[in-house]
């Protein structure tokens, strides 16, 4: 998967609940903040980075699809 420009994003690597991997906002200037959750394995913490920079690339925050659609 191709990588939208890195001045787009930040990733932020944090303690979540074990059921969340990673979570994406958008701040007030636009910029998206990546949440990747710390406890993962690095294989698995790059894999939920993935993800969510699928949804980016994806255009998913400005969509008004059902959330439970996308993440299906």
């Amino acid at each position: 998967m191709g990588l939208i420009d890195g001045q787009d994003y930040v990733v932020r690597l944090v303690r979540l609940p074990g059921s969340i991997r990673a979570f994406t906002t958008i701040d007030t200037e636009g910029l998206y903040n990546i949440y990747v959750n710390i406890s993962l394995t690095q294989s698995a913490q790059i894999a939920s980075f993935r993800h969510e920079v699928g949804h980016i690339i994806k255009n998913d925050f400005y969509n008004r699809t059902d959330i439970r659609i996308v993440e299906a």
